[in-house]
């Protein structure tokens, strides 16, 4: 099959390069085509100004945007922006994709707390979070009156080699716990790649979205205690003041797993384990 990757950054990159090696053709949109593996063909693109010729033998689409910045306009230009031209080069060039995926973010949960799965209420209270949620909608609108089978992919806290703020904080002993102390949901890089293969070659039908992270929520404190031990940092140290940032959340895969994916990191220790070990690297 042939495989269009809008956005294709790290995760897009490693995912392509899985698709690569089950037999696919790849195409990897991107601003830097250059920096991609010659097994990924590389067009420049940049979704928020233009989109490129869509290859008319697509039959997968992935949509894995990142903005540029950390403001709300930068979201919006990446995520809603670059998504409808996205949309809109599909249909300039006739192109119908058998399956379309958007990788999308646990920030459209916003402040909810608790055991949370798909059909939880999505409530963003950050901008961040409410443009992401602006752009599912518009993704999945784009595809209802078609014969593409659309879903949303809503990632935890991506980490992989190269990722390494978490890292340097615990190792500098500027790591602190928030009080009280919540859950968060995380995901391996190579196990969000892994799902996006998974999802986009699967026979059955899939969901309209799924929730990709591993398969136990840690409480913030827990992860940096343990990655203080591994590095043999200092101590991370508890904030004496309650914070009212961030969500007690625990996210479920089981609407993933039950498709027949698995992650290859299941917590957080098998994950970091093999991000300090050196396994693994981060693509350009």
């Amino acid at each position: 099959m042939s495989v269009l990757i809008a956005g294709c950054g790290d995760l897009g990159t490693e995912a392509g390069l899985r698709f690569v090696a089950a037999g696919h053709h790849v195409t990897g949109w991107r601003r830097t085509p250059g920096r991609l593996p010659r097994a990924i063909e590389g067009v420049a693109a940049d979704l928020t100004r233009d989109a490129p010729r869509v290859p008319a033998d697509t039959e997968i689409l992935v949509v894995a945007l990142a903005a540029d910045g950390h403001d709300e306009a930068a979201y919006r230009a990446a995520y809603v922006d670059g998504t409808q031209r996205v949309l809109d080069a599909l249909d300039r060039d006739g192109v119908t994709p058998r399956r379309a995926l958007f990788v999308s973010s646990t920030a459209v949960y916003g402040s909810l707390s608790g055991e949370v799965d798909e059909e939880s209420p999505t409530e963003p209270t950050a901008f961040n979070g409410a443009v992401m949620l602006e752009a599912e909608e518009l993704f999945l609108e784009g595809f209802a009156a078609t014969p593409t089978r659309a879903s949303v992919l809503r990632l935890g806290g991506i980490y992989c080699p190269g990722r390494t703020r978490l890292l340097d904080l615990v190792r500098s002993g500027t790591a602190t716990i928030p009080t009280p102390d919540r859950r968060t949901a995380r995901i391996h890089r190579d196990d969000a790649a892994s799902a996006i293969v998974h999802l986009a070659t699967m026979q059955t039908r899939p969901a309209g979205s799924y929730l990709v992270v591993d398969d136990a929520p840690a409480p913030y404190g827990e992860v940096v205690r343990w990655l203080a031990e591994a590095m043999d940092a200092p101590e991370p140290r508890q904030a004496e003041r309650p914070s009212a940032r961030g969500a007690d959340r625990a996210c479920s895969n089981a609407r993933l797993r039950s498709t027949g994916w698995a992650p290859s990191f299941p917590t957080y220790a098998e994950g970091y384990r093999a991000v300090l070990s050196g396994q693994g690297a981060r693509h350009p």
